[in-house]
């Protein structure tokens, strides 16, 4: 992400304005009540349902229903293939629900035919408020197009800064590695950790969220140094996977410094993706 630029503008301290400083009240008489925020994480499976149909308007349906102002999506396609019906699935959702986007791309490959847009999937956010910055950030993944893939950095895990009622917010979504070993999942947590941290240290008073598909459940042993920066959001919340019975709780909200989970749920929706969809409510503090 690009550098943030700070300005400081200096005024000459005069006797006057140091009589009001002095007489004014302390920062956090000022600071305001807590900033609500509705957010969700939704692995959608590129469209296809439970019952293995690609159904975009059943998606729709499902992430309206949702009611969250800001929503992180895993297995996102763009042009991808039949499977979407070459559809830019990102942009499609976002403009049926009338959100902002950011797509982040994990894969970006080369067209079928010359001169027709690129092959992409990924994670995205969706959001009613306006998009200040983006950034898609590289961790350690093994790769599904290769023959032999080795862990390497590559793309795909999304940041998104946004401005919810004054308070800024870096909302972060992510998919780790699916698969039984947990030596890819771990580096990745280590990735996100160095990474939300730089970004938070960037912006300071900054709130943070993190929304995605960890592939573990909460008591993985490669989750628990994510656990010494964030909170899960729903502890108590049922599973997410299969989203026809499910059995584990891998799909989370997890919240950082002065982000307070009031309640979470796991709606029953159970048709729309092979995952459901996690919803929390949370404040954000203001920063003194």
């Amino acid at each position: 992400m690009s550098p943030r630029a700070r300005v400081l503008v200096q005024l000459p301290l005069t006797a006057a304005l140091l009589t009001v400083a002095l007489a004014a009240p302390p920062a956090s008489a000022h600071q305001g009540p807590p900033a609500p925020l509705r957010v969700a994480t939704y692995n959608i499976h590129a469209g296809i349902g439970s019952d293995g149909v690609f159904d975009l308007d059943r998606q729709v349906a499902a992430l309206r229903a949702l009611d969250a102002d800001v929503i992180g999506l895993q297995e996102v396609d763009v042009h991808w293939g039949a499977r979407s019906q070459e559809l830019d699935s990102a942009g499609e959702l976002a403009r049926r629900l009338g959100m902002r986007v950011s797509f982040a791309p994990i894969y970006s490959l080369d067209p079928v035919e010359a001169g027709g847009p690129r092959r992409e999937y990924g994670v995205a956010v969706l959001s009613r408020f306006p998009v200040r910055s983006e950034a898609n950030h590289e961790i350690t993944r093994l790769s599904t197009q290769d023959e032999n893939p080795v862990p390497a950095p590559a793309p795909g895990f999304g940041e998104v800064t946004l401005k919810v009622r004054g308070v800024p917010v870096q909302v972060f979504v992510t998919h780790l590695d699916y698969r039984p070993d947990p030596a890819v999942r771990e580096a990745q947590v280590a990735d996100t950790r160095r990474i939300m941290a730089r970004e938070r240290a960037a912006l300071p008073g900054v709130r943070q969220v993190l929304l995605g598909d960890f592939n573990a459940e909460p008591s993985a042993p490669e989750l628990q140094p994510l656990w010494a920066d964030l909170r899960d959001a729903g502890p108590r919340t049922g599973g997410t996977y299969p989203a026809a019975a499910p059995v584990k709780r891998i799909d989370y909200v997890a919240v950082g410094e002065g982000v307070r989970a009031r309640g979470a749920s796991v709606p029953d929706e159970a048709e729309a993706s092979d995952h459901r969809p996690v919803v929390a409510e949370v404040s954000l503090t203001r920063s003194r």
